[in-house]
C-alpha cells in the first residue's frame, strides 16, 4: 500500500467534509431565518454549532496535517506561488470561520434565552446573523479557489 495515496485520500475526504459540512450547515442555518418558530431557530443553531465541532474542526486540522505532509513528500516547493496562494486563502477562510463559530454560539445563547423567557428576538440577533452571513461568503469562495488550485497546480 502506498502511504502517499492513503494520505492524499484522507486529504481529499477531509476537504470534502470541510466544504460539504460548511455549505450544509450554512444552508440549514440560513433557512432558519425564514421561520418564526424560535424552537426551530434554536434547533438549527444548536445543530450548526455541533456540526462545526464534530466535522468542520477535525477537517480543518486534518487538512493542515495531510496538506503539509503531501507538500513535503510530493516534491513541490513550500514557496511555490500556487501553494502560497492556497495558504493565504486558507488562513483568510479560517479568519472568517472563527468569528462565524463565535457568532453561532452567541445566536444559540440568544435563542436559548428567548425560548426560556418567551421573549422576542433582540436586534442583536439579527445584526449578528447578518455578520455571520457576510463572513461565510469569503470562506466559501476561498475554498472553491483552493479546490481549483489543488486540481490545476498552476506553476
Amino acid at each position: 500500500m502506498d502511504i502517499y495515496l492513503v494520505v492524499k485520500t484522507f486529504h481529499i475526504i477531509s476537504s470534502t467534509i470541510l466544504f460539504g459540512t460548511g455549505i450544509g450547515i450554512a444552508f440549514f442555518m440560513f433557512r432558519s431565518r425564514f421561520t418564526n418558530s424560535l424552537i426551530e431557530k434554536l434547533y438549527a443553531a444548536r445543530t450548526t454549532v455541533l456540526a462545526d465541532y464534530l466535522f468542520t474542526l477535525p477537517a480543518v486540522i486534518t487538512q493542515v496535517l495531510t496538506g503539509a505532509w503531501l507538500v513535503h513528500k510530493s516534491g513541490y516547493g513550500w514557496m511555490d506561488p500556487w501553494l502560497l496562494t492556497t495558504y493565504a486563502i486558507y488562513v483568510l477562510a479560517g479568519l472568517c470561520w472563527l468569528p462565524v463559530v463565535w457568532i453561532q454560539i452567541q445566536l444559540r445563547k440568544i435563542l436559548v434565552n428567548c425560548v426560556e423567557s418567551n421573549a422576542q428576538l433582540p436586534k442583536r440577533y439579527h445584526k449578528l446573523f447578518n455578520v455571520w452571513f457576510i463572513l461565510g461568503w469569503p470562506a466559501f469562495i476561498g475554498l472553491i479557489v483552493i479546490f481549483f488550485l489543488m486540481v490545476t497546480k498552476p506553476v
